[in-house]
């Protein structure tokens, strides 16, 4: 069956030309439409953690949405963040946001490459020594990074300050599509919760991430492409592939 329609479940990208491409090339309609948006955590579902974010000498940071939700959430609890507090973050982007809401180069920033492991050499033997607050959203999956923190011995906590709120999808009639790309649990999680009774019926689903694949699979939903891989690094390169061997 040829692809017609395909329905990507993130906000229309900045860059388009890639997608821009296929529509020219094959002939298909791409729409897209967020399934989920992120939100953080109110002063009073982060205090249900019972943690308290004084205990900790250094925070990780992964995101810049959760970023943002550290620093309201101290604000609304009026917690001071001392000037001795330690930040890893993930990547370079991710540390230089930080800027936004600190004094850059009177802080201890380290950032890494985008892998766990380069925040784990980051810490090295110089700061095994602090107290780490991992912070995450409920729907991201840290389990490779906290399985760092414990072959190295490192004394970490992880705490939750965004949220994925599922999107009102009611006016999208997704029997009309071919193609659904997904990207993360949130999205499956919304779709369950604007559509309990979801069936598949003729569509095909695809998959950019482990994360998701694991939950297709929980949900028993069949995955007809998976991204990333060698040969197709992206969606857009996933799709091209995939299209030009059926259409």
């Amino acid at each position: 069956m040829a692809i017609k329609k395909i329905l990507i479940s993130q906000e229309t990208p900045m860059n388009k030309a890639p997608y821009d491409s296929l529509v020219e090339k094959f002939g298909v309609q791409i729409d897209f439409k967020p399934f989920f948006l992120i939100e953080p955590l109110t002063s009073r579902e982060f205090r249900t953690q019972r943690l308290n974010i004084l205990d900790f000498t250094a925070i990780v940071f992964s995101a810049r949405h959760t970023i943002d939700a550290f620093f309201r959430i101290c604000e609304e609890l009026r917690v001071k963040v001392p000037e001795t507090m330690k930040y890893f973050c993930t990547t370079e982007a991710v540390a230089m946001y930080l800027q936004k809401h600190i004094v850059f180069r009177k802080r201890k920033i380290f950032y890494g490459n985008g892998t766990p492991s380069s925040v784990i050499d980051l810490i090295g033997p110089k700061h095994k020594g602090e107290k780490f607050l991992i912070a995450t959203s409920d729907s991201s999956n840290v389990d490779t990074l906290t399985r760092l923190f414990q072959a190295q011995g490192l004394d970490y906590t992880t705490s939750v300050f965004v949220k994925s709120v599922p999107q009102d999808l009611k006016d999208v009639d997704l029997e009309s599509y071919d193609l659904v790309v997904f990207y993360n649990p949130a999205d499956l999680k919304s779709l369950y919760a604007n559509f309990p009774e979801f069936k598949p019926g003729n569509a095909r689903f695809v998959t950019f991430g482990k994360q998701i694949v694991k939950a297709m699979e929980e949900a028993g939903l069949p995955v007809e492409i998976q991204a990333p891989t060698p040969e197709a690094p992206s969606v857009a390169r996933a799709l091209e592939l995939y299209l030009g061997s059926h259409n």
